[in-house]
């Protein structure tokens, strides 16, 4: 217990509590209604299935607005930097507005894939450089896993 206090004072020293209020790496789950409700908002405004942007945020961030990864993705959608700023969000840990990155970045990944949701959501995690480069899902042990189980809980959804 010791070790674990002293763990998250070093890291709030290091990073310091994000705009919401959170401290990164700190759990702190949206509980299921408020999570439906910004995957129902997602959903209206970026025409992509609420069932997809649930599983795909699920598998992200376990519904978390305060997940990091250790590439720096941030947010329930583990948003890269980029793709935030390419949304010209301000606080990548605003869970209305990471949602609604995420889901507008998923739509144009749906798009670019003609509608074909494995690709699609392998792009998002392997990026679409290596779905094109492979010309289907990238034979990475992680893509593959992830791709998988997204599109379970999107079809159980």
């Amino acid at each position: 217990m010791r070790n674990l206090l002293g763990t998250v004072l070093l890291l709030s020293l290091l990073y310091g509590c994000g705009g919401t209020g959170y401290l990164p790496y700190a759990p702190h789950a949206l509980n299921p209604a408020q999570i439906s409700s910004l995957v129902s908002t997602a959903s209206v405004d970026s025409s992509v299935p609420a069932g997809l942007i649930r599983a795909v945020l699920m598998a992200e961030s376990a519904g978390d607005p305060s997940a990091i990864s250790l590439a720096g993705a941030q947010g329930l959608m583990q948003l890269m930097p980029g793709t935030s700023q390419s949304c010209g969000i301000d606080n990548p840990f605003d869970p209305t507005e990471n949602v609604l990155c995420g889901s507008s970045y998923l739509k144009s990944l749906l798009d670019r894939y003609h509608g074909n949701v494995t690709l699609a959501v392998a792009a998002y995690n392997a990026g679409p450089g290596a779905v094109d480069r492979y010309h289907g899902v990238p034979p990475y042990a992680e893509t593959r896993a992830y791709v998988a189980r997204v599109i379970s809980a999107y079809r159980s959804y």
